[in-house]
């Protein structure tokens, strides 16, 4: 797209939104705060580098699709995220499962992992100046079999698991510290039971164990953030996850750790965006997991919709973005890997811009009048204003492809590297 006409529209936007008191410089510039930790298992449909031709095995986890070009090594795993990234505006992060160290190719056990099997993640990210984010990876694999890991009643599992754990502490209080940004390691499990349970409480009781055990050292919050998240069901675990979301609010609430959301670990009709204020009255910080859920918890790519669109205006109307972490949290094999993460990122990043271009003092007026009829039509009306025009001003000011002209340099990196694996 010719910067002139992306100028020109530009302009038009600017004196639109201003007709309404809102500032579309400000609102870019405020965008800088809006940093996405893109989610490493995109690029592999979650498989990894414990062993060669990884693939899940478990823990309700399913990547569909076989779309030619996923990456098979660390260093193609690079490659892909650094074409993704030269593609999108603004800084990102990148969010690490335990699962992709660089092992060596020996085999490391997930209670003996180190800060030494992630240095080379480390080292990348600081070339590139960016923060990382990590998780322990609870599924895939033998001592996950049964369907429970820090709840498990056999305490050889549970134990193992626990070690998991605390070592995933360590290496994100690590990379917090080598790369001068605090990481969030965020705790998921896929612990429940696929008909139903007679001993939920047994269940919940060992998990509180487990965590309390895991928490019992304490790093400096400039290093690492500590997060749990909550779900309310899963593949194999329809009838109950012990981790659901009462659970979690009240551990994060109790133990202030991050409350971690994704918005598609919960019933369809329900909204997190919803959620989003009052868990802030409880919580210091939240993390939120974005994806679209298409009838169940199927995270499809992120798309401009109207839930994602309500988790960002909720996160700006709360005036809490420093309050919230936000990554991605999707794996689609059925097309291009590096657009599911342009077109993703793209739409989470427009749904904080579009949040940020609202003339949210003007519109609470009317609600606190009791004008609900005026306060609707604004809503309604911002949806035709000149958006696309200030985002596009956005990428112009980045120097990333405006537009689809991403599609493009998608297109080319296919034919000359993803056609070739």
């Amino acid at each position: 797209m010719k910067k002139e006409f992306v100028t020109r529209a530009y302009e038009l936007a600017k004196e639109q939104y201003a007709a309404l008191g809102v500032n579309t410089d400000e609102a870019i510039a405020k965008m800088k705060d809006v940093k996405i930790s893109l989610h490493c298992w995109q690029t592999d449909d979650v498989g990894g580098f414990e062993k060669p031709d990884a693939t899940l095995g478990g823990g309700g986890i399913q990547c569909t699709g076989n779309y030619p070009g996923k990456s098979r090594s660390i260093a193609e795993m690079k490659a892909d995220l650094e074409q993704a990234m030269s593609l999108l505006p603004g800084k990102q992060r990148l969010n690490l499962h335990a699962i992709y160290g660089d092992f060596g190719g020996q085999t490391v056990d997930r209670d003996q992992i180190e800060v030494k099997h992630f240095q080379t993640w480390i080292d990348w990210a600081k070339k590139h100046g960016i923060g990382l984010d990590f998780n322990p990876t609870c599924f895939s694999h033998p001592k996950s079999d049964d369907g429970f890991t820090l709840s498990s009643k056999d305490e050889s599992i549970r134990k193992f698991w626990v070690d998991h754990v605390k070592r995933c502490r360590v290496i994100a209080a690590e990379m917090g510290k080598q790369l001068g940004t605090p990481c969030v390691n965020n705790i998921w499990i896929p612990d429940g039971s696929k008909d139903m349970p007679v001993d939920r409480g047994g269940h919940r009781a060992i998990l509180k164990k487990s965590l309390d055990e895991i928490f019992e050292i304490t790093y400096p919050k400039a290093y690492l953030k500590d997060a749990v998240e909550c779900k309310l069901f899963g593949i194999g675990s329809e009838a109950m996850v012990v981790g659901s979301h009462e659970f979690y609010m009240g551990y994060a609430m109790k133990n202030n750790k991050l409350l971690c959301l994704d918005n598609g670990h919960f019933h369809p009709t329900e909204q997190i965006g919803d959620k989003i204020s009052s868990c802030l009255l409880y919580v210091d910080e939240l993390l939120l997991h974005v994806t679209r859920g298409v009838r169940w918890d199927s995270d499809h790519v992120v798309t401009f919709n109207d839930e994602i669109m309500l988790i960002a205006q909720e996160v700006i109307r709360c005036n809490a973005l420093d309050r919230v972490n936000v990554g991605l949290d999707y794996f689609d094999g059925s097309l291009n890997r590096i657009g599911a993460y342009v077109v993703g990122t793209r739409a989470a990043q427009q749904a904080f811009l579009f949040a940020l271009l609202e003339p949210t003092g003007l519109i609470r007026k009317f609600e606190e009048a009791g004008k609900n009829f005026e306060r609707l039509a604004y809503l309604e009306s911002m949806k035709t204003m000149l958006f696309g025009a200030v985002y596009d001003k956005y990428c112009l000011d980045n120097n990333v492809p405006v537009g689809i002209d991403y599609i493009a340099v998608i297109q080319k990196y296919e034919a000359e590297v993803l056609s070739k694996r």
